[in-house]
């Protein structure tokens, strides 16, 4: 399952669909502190290395903290900043995050997690092909690595750990069983089921804002005249040009046809009048205040249940994201307990 956040400190280099990612997020970001940007944006962070939280003593700097915020808002590049409305909320999760990570990070060291030699080697050619040029990676290695090779090699391996971590007790726990998602289904038919539901094609014909008995006689007029010439029509086609014709609507334009509805979604007068009509038949005229409106039932769909086969694969992805973030959230809420976490 893919994560709702980067799973990586690193920036994804444990999955090859990370990798452009990782790439773009090591580009030039904020040349100095507290430059204004434009659209109410602000440049708040200079990367300097900076402490900015301890996880069991381990440092994670401001250049940690800068990229997972721009992971999770990649505008900031192209508005030179975050909005000054969100920047602060962004910190904070970007800041959870890479605590997060290293929390789970030190968790898999704990457990004497492995990561093969070719599986790192792998990841790390991965990594060198989002580089157009020799020269473009070794800046790259300069700047994530110190210029050592050896310490890239490590920060890909922190990844991949923290990787294989998450997949064992999270993404692979998440994932449900075909008898598990039809458990779910047969014990919540509430969710799958849905009433009985109508389609109109309406025709409206509105009073004007002179409310003289005169007035509102000529309205009545024109609205019974409506009705007889709806009565006529002989199918939704002939109906729907009366609609474009006469009706005085918005929904003229659409041939006067209405999305379906359920019963309880229909103005108290037209669900009534709805309910002994077969599809095809022209109501009569239904006043709602000084206006008149009539309708033609264009189909009516009986109350059923959609069938397991229609909504499995939905469904698994909404229960399995749910159960990913929950396990997700037990693992960080875990990790924190016998954690000491300082903030800077």
């Amino acid at each position: 399952m893919k994560s709702t956040f980067s799973t990586v400190v690193f920036l994804g280099v444990a999955l090859s669909s990370g990798l452009a990612q990782m790439v773009s997020s090591h580009a030039p970001t904020i040349a100095e502190a507290d430059a204004p940007g434009p659209s109410g944006s602000t440049m708040s962070m200079q990367v300097t290395d900076r402490p900015v939280a301890r996880v069991n003593g381990a440092v994670l700097t401001d250049r940690d903290l800068l990229r997972e915020m721009l992971a999770m808002f990649p505008y900031a590049r192209q508005h030179n900043g975050f909005p000054k409305a969100k920047e602060a909320a962004i910190r904070q999760g970007a800041l959870q995050m890479i605590e997060f990570e290293e929390l789970v990070y030190q968790e898999a060291e704990r457990r004497k997690m492995a990561i093969p030699a070719e599986r790192l080697n792998a990841a790390e050619a991965s990594l060198r092909k989002q580089f157009s040029s020799r020269s473009d990676f070794d800046l790259f290695v300069k700047t994530e690595g110190g210029g050592s090779r050896q310490l890239l090699r490590q920060k890909i391996r922190r990844s991949l750990l923290i990787d294989n971590l998450l997949n064992l007790e999270v993404s692979d726990k998440a994932k449900l069983s075909a008898t598990q998602l039809r458990a779910y289904y047969d014990k919540n038919p509430q969710r799958f089921t849905f009433s009985e539901s109508f389609t109109l094609q309406t025709i409206s014909i509105f009073a004007a804002a002179d409310t003289s008995a005169k007035a509102l006689g000529e309205t009545r007029k024109r609205a019974e005249e409506a009705l007889r010439q709806a009565q006529a029509t002989k199918d939704l086609g002939e109906f729907g040009l009366l609609a474009e014709k006469i009706s005085e609507d918005d929904y003229r334009v659409n041939m006067g046809l209405h999305k379906p509805m359920q019963g309880h979604q229909l103005p108290p007068e037209i669900a009534q009048a709805v309910q002994g009509m077969a599809t095809g038949q022209v109501s009569g005229l239904i006043q709602i205040q000084n206006n008149y409106t009539l309708f033609r039932l264009a189909a009516r769909k009986p109350a059923g249940k959609v069938k397991f086969e229609e909504v499995k694969d939905r469904l698994r992805k909404d229960l399995e994201k749910a159960r990913y973030e929950q396990l997700r959230a037990g693992l960080g809420a875990k990790l924190r307990q016998s954690a000491k976490i300082e903030e800077l």
